[in-house]
C-alpha cells in the first residue's frame, strides 16, 4: 500500500543538443578571391549537416558515496561510484552510440583519514579479491560483450599499489574480451 508514496529516481544527467557543422572544402582565402567561380547550389543539409547529439549518464545506487570515503569493490562485485555514460549522435537517419563506464578500481582498497589525498591501502589479499573482481567483470561483459579497461591511476606515485593490484587481477582473470591499457595522465600533464 505504500507504493503510491514511493517515487523512483535516477541519479544522472541528460542533455540533447542539435548541432550544425559549418565546414567547407575550400579555404577562407579561396572564398574571398575574385577568381573563385560561383558554386552550384547544393542541399543545405550537405553543406551544413545537422547532428542531434545526446549525452546520457546514470550513476549506480550500489556503493555510491563521497570521494575518499567510498572506494574499491564490494563482495557482490559492485564498484564504488560507478557511472554508465552513453553518447548518441543522429545524422542523416543514422544513429551512432558509444558507451563508456567508469568506476573505482575493482579491488578491495580504501583511503583512510580526512586530510587531502590520503594514501590508498589494500584492504584484502589478492586471493580474497579474485571472486569479487570476477563478478564485476562478468557483469560488465554480460552487458557490453567486450571492454577496453583504461587504468588512470598514477603508475609511479602513491597510487601505484592500487594500479599494480588491478593489473594483477586482470592477468589472473585472463579473459580475451578484456583489453587492459594503463594510461598515466600525470605523465602527460
Amino acid at each position: 500500500e505504500v507504493d503510491f508514496w514511493i517515487i523512483p529516481i535516477i541519479q544522472g544527467f541528460v542533455q540533447i543538443e542539435e548541432l550544425i557543422v559549418n565546414y567547407s572544402e575550400s579555404s577562407d582565402d579561396d572564398k574571398s578571391s575574385p577568381e573563385t567561380p560561383p558554386q552550384e547550389s547544393t542541399c543545405v543539409d550537405d553543406v551544413h549537416p545537422t547532428f542531434l547529439v545526446a549525452l546520457i549518464s546514470r550513476r549506480s545506487r550500489h556503493r555510491a558515496g563521497m570521494r575518499y570515503k567510498r572506494r574499491g569493490v564490494d563482495k557482490n562485485g559492485n564498484v564504488a561510484n560507478y557511472v554508465e555514460t552513453e553518447q548518441l549522435i543522429h545524422v542523416h537517419n543514422h544513429t551512432l552510440s558509444f558507451i563508456q563506464t567508469r568506476g573505482s578500481v575493482p579491488v578491495f582498497w580504501s583511503q583512510v583519514g580526512y586530510r587531502y589525498n590520503p594514501r590508498p591501502r589494500l584492504d584484502k589479499s589478492e586471493n580474497e579479491t579474485v571472486s569479487c573482481f570476477r563478478a564485476h567483470f562478468e557483469e560488465q561483459l554480460k552487458h557490453y560483450k567486450k571492454q577496453v579497461i583504461i587504468n588512470l591511476v598514477d603508475q609511479t606515485g602513491r597510487e601505484k599499489i592500487i594500479g599494480d593490484a588491478y593489473l594483477k587481477q586482470v592477468l589472473l582473470y585472463n579473459n580475451a574480451n578484456l583489453t587492459y591499457v594503463s594510461f598515466d595522465f600525470h605523465e602527460h600533464w
